[in-house]
């Protein structure tokens, strides 16, 4: 195998691989990768791993570079990489959060079934492809002035829902509410501004999605329940995943070009230019962190108006209102994201900043920032796979809070380039082949399927099932696409 990982790693068990110190002079801290014999063969010729080792090289860290099993190759971290710094001495990158700032997903329940969607699927596709705009550079209708924006950035998913995009009940179902404190409009650049200005409640292209789905399987009753997934198999749902759009790529592109002035300034020694930090203690850090915090709100309101748009279609083409139709959100969580959260760090209660790039928050049952309708069962973790296959809600452990910073994967992790996917399905009609499953598609640009196919990814069940093993994060519910939208 091409790296022979195999050879390189130190098996814990069957789920876990250490990286150890001595693998590359300058680690502070081991790696952890969570993936079983198989994916690490797979991965004989992709750089993640050995981004999972620059990783440890930045100043603050501690306990493992942690790479969960969707782990491949990103811009400094690897995606399905996090890593948490200590505040006193730690720093913030821009390369662990990425440049989709908060992407994420959300989850709306309702109360139909498949056979009440299936005779009027395809209108309801064509509906949904109207509302809510998707595709590369896409502008939606909604306008903002810069005033406006400002308070986007600030108050997040609570702004839209008081101008009635949305109800108060949605924001009680997002992670920190949709909003995190901290942010500065004044750390925004006006290139990111313009940027932003008119892509509200737009869904993007590349790996964004929005899909109706229905329940194929329940493993865990009692959570599914609690998550409101209470009609058992052929309960229909929808399942979006976007993030910050041109605006976050921006807020991420300004602050590379700081970061990497920051450390040479700071003398932090890196073995990659793509990790290019700042102390948190550090005004670059500061600014960083609230610039990011801006996007982040910005990504939350985006998905908020999706939401409103997604529900306007489904009462459009049901002739009954989203309450009547029970169209609940369950959670929308964020997996492009730092922030600072208590662990225990050796055995002590600790405030530390937590990177997530391509991973998921999942804490457990009894923890305060579990929504209290969730908290005895814990966290609703949102797990994509790819548009031909299945999507996972599970849920967050204690043994995740112990282990990972309350983290787990985010979806199936690439498996393939997209050029890659483009040669290898060259002449192949992805659309037809989805047809043929049973799975209707709209999208921009059909020619662009292929970089999405399934081919393209892991199988989101195999990544799942590592972390169910692994005591990471628990199965509650698999759910197969009924309808798919594509940028």
């Amino acid at each position: 195998m091409g790296k022979g990982w195999l050879n390189i790693l130190e098996k814990v068990d069957k789920y876990r691989w250490r990286l150890p110190l001595s693998y590359k002079s300058g680690m502070r801290v081991p790696g952890l990768i969570f993936a079983d014999e198989r994916m690490l063969r797979a991965m004989a010729d992709d750089e993640a791993i050995e981004q999972v080792a620059n990783v440890a090289f930045l100043p603050g860290v501690v306990g493992h570079s942690l790479a969960m099993p969707d782990i491949h190759w990103g811009y400094g971290f690897p995606i399905g990489g996090v890593a948490a710094m200590r505040l006193d001495d730690g720093v913030v990158s821009p390369g662990g959060v990425g440049f989709d700032i908060n992407c994420g997903a959300r989850l709306i329940r309702t109360d139909l079934t498949e056979s009440d969607v299936r005779p009027v699927l395809r209108q309801l596709l064509d509906q949904l492809f109207r509302d809510v705009p998707s595709g590369l550079g896409a502008h939606g209708p909604l306008r903002v002035s810069h005033a406006d924006l400002d308070k986007v950035m600030t108050q997040g998913a609570a702004w839209t829902v008081e101008r009635g995009y949305g109800v108060a009940t949605d924001l009680d179902a997002t992670e920190s509410r949709g909003c995190i404190a901290g942010a500065d409009p004044n750390a925004v650049s006006e290139r990111a501004r313009q940027r932003g200005r008119e892509q509200l409640g737009t869904l993007g292209a590349g790996n964004h999605f929005l899909e109706v789905e229905a329940v194929e399987e329940v493993y865990d009753e009692e959570a599914a329940r609690a998550f409101g997934l209470d009609g058992g198999p052929g309960q229909v749902l929808v399942f979006f995943h976007c993030g910050s759009r041109g605006f976050g790529h921006q807020v991420c592109q300004d602050y590379l070009d700081v970061m990497e002035k920051a450390a040479r300034k700071y003398d932090i020694d890196l073995p990659d230019k793509q990790l290019a930090c700042a102390p948190l203690s550090s005004k670059e850090g500061k600014e960083y962190l609230a610039a990011m915090a801006a996007a982040a709100n910005f990504a939350w309101a985006n998905r908020q108006v999706i939401a409103h748009w997604t529900r306007e279609a489904f009462a459009r083409v049901l002739g009954r209102s989203a309450e009547e139709l029970g169209m609940a959100q369950v959670y929308d969580v964020a997996h492009n994201i730092a922030k600072v959260e208590e662990h225990r760090v050796g055995g002590q209660a600790m405030r530390v900043c937590v990177h997530r790039k391509g991973a998921t928050r999942a804490f457990p049952a009894g923890h305060p920032e579990v929504p209290p309708k969730y908290r005895s069962v814990g966290q609703p973790v949102l797990v994509p796979g790819d548009m031909g296959r299945y999507s996972y809600l599970c849920v967050g452990t204690e043994q995740a809070m112990a282990e990972t910073w309350g983290s787990t994967c985010h979806g199936a992790g690439r498996m393939q380039s997209r050029h890659a996917a483009k040669r290898a399905l060259q002449g192949i009609d992805i659309a037809a082949r989805l047809e043929a499953q049973g799975i209707m598609i709209r999208a921009h640009n059909r020619g662009l399927l292929a970089e999405e196919a399934s081919e393209a990814y892991k199988d989101v069940a195999d990544v799942v099932e590592v972390l169910d093993k692994a005591g990471i994060s628990r199965k509650v519910a698999r759910m197969r696409p009924l309808g798919v939208i594509k940028g």
